[in-house]
């Protein structure tokens, strides 16, 4: 059984950063691309960042240049480092991975005050 563990989240004014965290379980790690995603309220959920299994990192144009994705091997760890915020970043942010199916972590809340 995979699981998703996120942390980091919680209240911050504009401008400012949070590092969210993904703790993975249940497989191996190294071989999986990993993701974030966020749902803002009333709206669906939107993609934010990628980081296949080799590394390479793609980002959605709203964050591209704010926000940055990495992962530890080692620990099985995927990370999000947000700057920058802005109101609109406001949402409930989830881990993302693929194993033949997808798996999500239970999401941790993200609130920018104007």
């Amino acid at each position: 059984q995979v699981q998703l563990v996120e942390s980091g989240g919680g209240l911050v004014q504009a401008g400012g950063s949070l590092r969210l965290s993904c703790k993975v379980s249940g497989t191996i790690f190294s071989m999986r691309p990993m993701a974030w995603y966020r749902q803002a309220p009333d709206k669906q959920r939107e993609w934010v960042a990628t980081i296949s299994s080799g590394g390479t990192t793609s980002y959605a144009d709203s964050v591209k240049d704010r926000f940055a994705i990495s992962k530890d091997n080692t620990k099985g760890t995927v990370d999000l480092q947000m700057n920058n915020l802005k109101p609109e970043d406001t949402a409930v942010y989830f881990c993302w991975t693929n194993t033949g199916r997808p798996w999500w972590g239970q999401g941790t809340q993200v609130t920018v005050s104007s």
